[in-house]
């Protein structure tokens, strides 16, 4: 059933087979209680491993497992928080470890599979997370190809269908009626709504003109670091912020209470161009209105008529895709043997071919190789900067964390990946004087700066003689977040959201 090649990669996984694990699907929308049973049954076990999508959620499942008395470790790409004696770790789902087994583990948001970029990890951690009993949370719809696989493994499994605890309602009119305007989005807010736009701008913009009517606003978006959006998450939690507005960051874990959810845009740009939300982001989104135990309905809505029929047909329809091959991702080694297998030296070779081979594969298999797009980018500047640097070296570094798009943080990288290939040690970033300040001017850059240090802090576990500041990184960290913090509740926004500068075109 699987090639040899697949006998190979489900070789780097013998724990898990040796265990005799049983599968627990706990499947639904949000709002269902998916995760609280699991974690339930994880806080109760002797052992046990919560393998989250964010390096936020890992935080906060660390913290309440922390709280109720069970000693837990926090391990991310970017840190090791080691407690003695804790027989329980919360971690990012990348940094799954198949050689400790335990007696139970937490897979969160599943449905990550479909990610083209992270989706790899979900599999590793479906295949390979080594304990007796596997809880497995998220939207139902990759269950089935899931399923599929643990057959070919001959693993047992059990579905449970969970519903949401309070209802969703769609609200009968849009927020602005035929066409959007400001004034109306004004006079519609309400204590309790969350307003989602899908770019770093357009929060920003909306989240200053909500503060110049006078109400109070949190602000999350992806590029804020998890310390930062829990403060913000928080403000708005107390009642400290009566607006929310964020991107799409939202929909994966935060509780959050929200009465309704206002779509800004159906719309979000996807990397080449912009794309309707697709069904299981809207439910993931929409679904975050009406908490359970504060609010007896949760509502959702959009600014304009027109945008009614996207959600509610995306809301209606059924999210099951149809099945598919998960992605599976080589190792080190195996890009090492593949290396002197085609011959080749070059990364963005090796990863070129298993696209090639990757094309050539058939839908019906249970497991596919995936690359992407970025990880070939990432290879090429590897090759580029480190000509003769290892194959594992340098498929460790085409690993690291990255938004190679920016071209900041892809120089920035370019600097890292020099220092490991002349092993010259290099200092944490600069610490500027205006982080003290309380101006807004800098928060960009403060972002960037903020991941160029979440990039030093994963090298310095890979290599620690290189990047050797490890001991300085949540000095700095504070100090960052302390000022985007700051400047998120001054900043005054780029005058026009995207809407609103299409809309300026046409009068």
């Amino acid at each position: 059933m699987f090639a040899n090649e697949f006998q190979q990669y489900l070789s780097r996984f013998t724990l898990a087979r040796q265990l005799g694990r049983q599968h627990h699907f706990y499947v639904g929308p949000t709002n269902s209680g998916k995760t609280y049973q699991a974690l339930e049954t994880l806080r109760q076990a002797a052992s046990g491993v919560y393998l989250a999508p964010l390096r936020l959620l890992a935080m906060e499942v660390h913290d309440r497992l922390m709280q109720a008395g069970v000693p837990c470790n926090l391990v991310t790409g970017e840190e090791r928080v080691m407690v003695p004696g804790a027989k329980h770790t919360a971690s990012t789902i990348e940094m799954l470890r198949p050689d400790m087994a335990v007696e139970v583990a937490v897979i969160d948001e599943i449905q990550m599979l479909m990610d083209p970029d992270r989706g790899i990890a979900w599999t590793a951690a479906l295949v390979g997370v080594p304990a007796k009993q596997v809880f497995i949370c998220g939207a139902n719809s990759v269950t089935e190809s899931c399923t599929r696989v643990l057959d070919a493994l001959n693993e047992p499994y059990t579905l449970t269908h969970l519903q949401r605890m309070t209802p969703l309602l769609i609200e009968d009119h849009s927020i602005c009626g035929a066409r959007y305007h400001a004034a109306k989005l004004h006079k519609a807010l309400q204590p309790g709504d969350a307003i989602i736009a899908f770019s770093r701008k357009d929060v920003l913009t909306l989240a200053a003109r909500i503060r110049q009517w006078g109400l109070s606003v949190a602000t999350i978006y992806g590029a804020l670091s998890p310390e930062v959006r829990r403060g913000e998450s928080a403000r708005f939690a107390s009642g400290e912020a009566q607006i929310l507005v964020a991107t799409d960051a939202i929909g994966m874990g935060l509780n959050l209470p929200i009465r309704r959810v206002i779509f800004a845009n159906i719309h979000k740009f996807d990397g080449i161009a912009p794309r309707p939300l697709n069904a299981t982001e809207m439910r993931q989104i929409a679904g975050r209105a009406g908490r359970h135990g504060l609010y007896d309905t949760g509502y959702v809505t959009v600014l304009e008529d027109d945008e009614q029929w996207h959600l509610q047909a995306m809301l209606q329809v059924d999210d099951t895709v149809p099945l598919f091959a998960l992605p599976i991702a080589m190792g080190g080694g195996d890009i090492e043997a593949l290396s002197q297998q085609i011959p080749t030296w070059r990364l963005a070779e090796c990863v070129e071919y298993l696209h090639n081979q990757y094309a050539r594969q058939h839908d019906q298999q249970h497991l596919q190789w995936q690359v992407t797009a970025l990880q070939y980018q990432q290879a090429l500047l590897i090759d580029e900067v480190a000509p003769t640097l290892s194959m594992r070296d340098k498929y460790r570094l085409m690993c690291a964390p990255l938004a190679i798009q920016v071209p900041i943080a892809r120089d920035y990288f370019m600097q890292c990946v020099t220092a490991v290939a002349t092993q010259q040690p290099r200092s944490l970033p600069n610490m500027p004087d205006w982080l003290n300040g309380q101006q807004a001017q800098h928060l960009e850059q403060a972002e960037l700066i903020c991941q160029h240090l979440s990039l030093y802090s994963w090298l310095s576990y890979q290599y620690p003689q290189v990047f050797p500041d490890s001991a300085l990184i949540d000095d700095a960290r504070k100090k960052l977040n302390g000022y985007i913090s700051r400047a998120l509740r001054v900043q005054a926004g780029y005058g026009k959201t995207q809407r609103e500068a299409e809309l300026a075109q046409y009068r």
